[in-house]
């Protein structure tokens, strides 16, 4: 009999939550960036053996809600864990544990009824004192019950440890989905994402914040994939920064996202990409239900 079931990920922003999805998987199924707020959405990633179906939800950065979209945001971790069979608390041992965030994190994960384990992230930026003390401070997170794995997301150390205890935590039952599936994303959304991916990358300040990007048509043409994508921003300066001097910004962005695209869809690409302004989109219902934060 195969186990399946679902996993949800919490953790403060930037602690490596899509590093140690990508990690399971074993490929890229959600973008990392240094920036906070980097996940907007529920992203499923699919571990698949012979005995189990591990999906593994990446839950955006837990946060007290400051406007439409990080209240979306908020109710979307609220729901996936209620919904799930046990979540993974992702923390930071290298910059700390036991902050504000994450007893806020803590104690709404020890309202939501499953297993919980606890992974302590960037081991390999650690000696050995300070992991032993990293995963003593724990205790004091307030989930008395949960398993404490050490691991490196990064370099994978720790990692195949962590997907076994999870799996072992799952129901008996049917894969939810075909083996060879890695995610449950709509293409247009992975695509989408590896765009915003470049832009994290490349800006600083506010701008990581005020974009999203919307694939608009992807289209099969002679030996090529045609790939046009908007990428929304809140004001005219910000609409400057992307597109930058005589351009360059812009074209940097496209040029890194194309091969990201390529890599993806194992074709050849031309993206087309354009910036427009919607003034206060993190507030427009309308525009968040076409983006699909839902």
């Amino acid at each position: 009999m195969t186990r399946s079931g679902f996993v949800a990920l919490a953790g403060r922003p930037n602690v490596g939550k899509s590093t140690l999805v990508n990690a399971m998987v074993g490929r890229k199924v959600a973008i990392v960036s240094d920036k906070p707020q980097t996940t907007r959405r529920a992203i499923r990633g699919v571990v698949t053996t012979p005995e189990f179906q591990l999906v593994l939800t990446d839950l955006p950065g837990v946060q007290k809600p400051r406007d439409a979209l990080t209240s979306r945001m908020q109710k979307r971790v609220e729901t996936e864990l209620s919904e799930a069979d046990a979540a993974l608390f992702v923390v930071n041992g290298d910059q700390g544990i036991g902050g504000a965030g994450d007893r806020f994190i803590a104690e709404a994960l020890s309202q939501a009824r499953v297993p919980i384990v606890i992974a302590v992230n960037k081991i390999d930026r650690m000696n050995h004192d300070k992991t032993v003390k990293s995963l003593v401070l724990t205790e004091e997170l307030g989930l008395p019950e949960a398993d404490v794995f050490p691991i490196s997301a990064r370099t994978g150390k720790g990692v195949p440890a962590l997907v076994d205890h999870l799996a072992s935590l799952l129901p008996e039952g049917p894969f939810y989905f075909p083996p060879e599936d890695h995610s449950d994303q709509p293409e247009d959304v992975l695509l989408a994402e590896l765009v915003r991916e470049q832009v994290l990358l490349r800006t600083r300040q506010e701008v990581p914040h005020a974009v999203e990007v919307q694939v608009e048509e992807i289209e099969e043409r002679d030996n090529v994939t045609a790939v046009r994508a908007i990428m929304w921003v809140e004001t005219e300066s910000q609409k400057g920064i992307l597109i930058g001097h005589h351009g360059r910004m812009i074209k940097s962005i496209g040029t890194a996202a194309r091969k990201e695209i390529e890599r993806e869809l194992a074709d050849h690409v031309h993206l087309d990409l354009s910036v427009r302004v919607r003034r206060s989109w993190r507030a427009d219902d309308a525009l968040l239900d076409r983006l699909g934060i839902t």
